[in-house]
């Protein structure tokens, strides 16, 4: 991504993480990125376009959903990855704060603004479908749907819990103990789930179909 354009992107997350999508104002954004409001206009066609690149921008930043995770760590056991993952969205480091309010913004803004919806849903497929991949590693055999069923919950719960940390209503090892109990709870769901037997040769659905729909 050419260096201005991500000069540009990294202000409006910023922007977003500090005034909230509502408030977010392109001269702002512009002033911050130290480039002029027109320059915006030139590289997105109006505001609605700019949050959808923001969108775009922190995802991969956080490598939620695009396999390449920030700090990978030393070498781990499945259920290990499965909790580090998810834990990443836990750390009281600037960017990560900054891409969990920024986030929260846009999926608020989503409700009223149905332009955001479709990139919002692919982006929350894609972390799903990541999730999904893990628990399969962790717990061997569970239908697919099983797998997805409980990375959407999964999921979801780090979001809300992630919102309550943020709002200083879970203090942070709090929000991370949760986490790991819930991780805990559907490993466990996963591994008494009865697993399938070849159906006549037909295939199975699989997690990436299944929540690429």
């Amino acid at each position: 991504m050419p260096e201005r354009r991500t000069a540009i992107l990294r202000a409006a997350a910023s922007t977003l993480s500090r005034r909230g999508a509502r408030a977010l104002r392109v001269e702002e954004v512009a002033a911050e990125a130290q480039v002029s409001k027109a320059l915006i206009y030139h590289h997105y066609a109006d505001r609605a376009d700019l949050l959808r690149h923001t969108l775009e921008f922190i995802n991969t930043r956080a490598g939620r959903g695009t396999g390449q995770r920030p700090d990978p760590g030393p070498p781990a056991g499945a259920r290990q990855e499965l909790e580090r993952v998810l834990l990443l969205e836990f750390q009281n480091k600037d960017e990560v704060r900054e891409n969990s309010i920024a986030w929260g913004e846009l999926k608020a803004s989503a409700v009223f603004d149905p332009r955001l919806r479709d990139d919002l849903a692919r982006a929350g497929r894609r972390w799903v479908r990541e999730v999904a991949d893990l628990l399969g590693r962790a717990s061997p055999g569970p239908p697919d749907l099983a797998l997805v069923a409980a990375a959407e919950r999964l999921t979801s719960l780090v979001e809300g819990v992630s919102a309550r940390w943020l709002s200083g209503i879970l203090p942070l090892e709090r929000a991370r103990g949760l986490l790991r109990e819930a991780v805990a709870v559907e490993l466990a769901h996963l591994d008494r789930q009865p697993r399938p037997a070849p159906l006549g040769g037909l295939p199975r659905q699989t997690v990436a179909e299944y929540t690429l729909h």
